[in-house]
């Protein structure tokens, strides 16, 4: 099969006057064989993976497929630079394109496995996306469930983190209480629904809090806990780490940091929901940059974006 098709397939074509992009998806063949070869390449990367600056992190996308774009134009495309990046999950949902969003991401990682990491995010499941949009979506497009049914497949093989330069650890949620070192997360069976409950929930449904004690609290989400400065701190001194980098949370800003810098929020999905009117940011990790000298480049939404059409009313939901 030939994947830069695919890719030239899914690629948008820009109208330079008016910046308005159009994109075809792929046939639901090429779409499972694509799904197919990623998940080959997902099974011999680790629960965390290892992953070497220069790098660029990326926050929650949630099917803003033109943003996303964007995106690459900001930070290199993949194929016009040597840029490599780190997803933390959170691909599908929410927004009107997330079969675009992660084909498009599935063929970048096929055609490039080695610089680009596509990690998993609470919204990767089968009992999340069969609520929040992307069940609904590819029924509306593709006329049928299976490209759904072999998405949460895939989703269960996707790395559950990275660590950059052995320095920087990145997670889709928070940390949890009974996971305190990479070593055990390493240790995780990823090849499964994520539970509701339990250390492999906490990875992706954890939020960082300044709460009183700096320890740990459980999470009004329903799943994960709120963790402190001193947690934090606990886990970043015994791992011999100076950062945790996690998405999760919409901020106003694109970036948040927590913990006096030893914990930052990376959001990556413009004016999400296409009515927060937020910015959003990705994190870059310069060649053995000091954790705390990484740049965070902000930008707004693709005009695009701003004339997507609405299918359907948009669930109140924001995690």
């Amino acid at each position: 099969m030939d994947f830069k098709k695919c890719l030239e397939t899914l690629e948008s074509t820009t109208n330079e006057n008016t910046k308005t992009y159009t994109t075809r998806l792929l046939e639901e063949r090429d779409f499972f064989m694509l799904c197919e070869k990623a998940k080959e390449i997902f099974f011999e990367e680790s629960n965390i993976h290892p992953m070497a600056s220069p790098i660029t992190v990326v926050g929650d996308i949630h099917g803003q497929f033109y943003d996303l774009v964007k995106l690459f134009e900001l930070a290199g495309r993949m194929d016009k630079t040597n840029t490599n990046y780190i997803f933390m999950g959170d691909y599908v949902d929410r927004g009107y394109h997330s079969l675009e969003t992660l084909q498009y991401l599935l063929c970048l990682k096929v055609l490039y496995p080695e610089r680009i990491l596509l990690t998993r995010g609470n919204h990767e499941s089968r009992q999340i996306t069969s609520q929040y949009g992307f069940y609904e979506e590819i029924n509306r497009k593709y006329g049928n469930a299976n490209p759904w049914k072999f998405c949460c497949d895939l989703f269960d093989y996707l790395p559950l983190g990275a660590i950059i330069d052995n320095k920087i650890f990145c997670v889709h949620g928070g940390l949890s209480p009974t996971l305190p070192t990479i070593d055990q997360m390493r240790m995780i069976d990823r090849l499964q629904e994520i539970p509701n409950e339990g250390s492999f929930s906490d990875l992706m449904w954890s939020d960082p809090e300044d709460i009183e004690d700096g320890g740990w609290q459980k999470s009004t989400r329903g799943a994960g806990y709120i963790f402190g400065k001193k947690a934090n701190e606990h886990f970043l001194t015994l791992n011999g780490l100076e950062l945790v980098c996690r998405s999760h949370q919409l901020v106003q800003e694109g970036m948040k940091y927590f913990f006096e810098k030893r914990l930052v929020i990376v959001w990556s999905a413009p004016n999400y929901c296409y009515r927060c009117g937020n910015k959003a940011t990705v994190m870059k990790v310069a060649k053995d940059a000091n954790p705390t000298d990484v740049t965070f480049p902000a930008f707004d939404p693709a005009p695009s974006s701003k004339t997507t059409p609405h299918y359907k009313s948009l669930v109140p939901y924001f995690l």
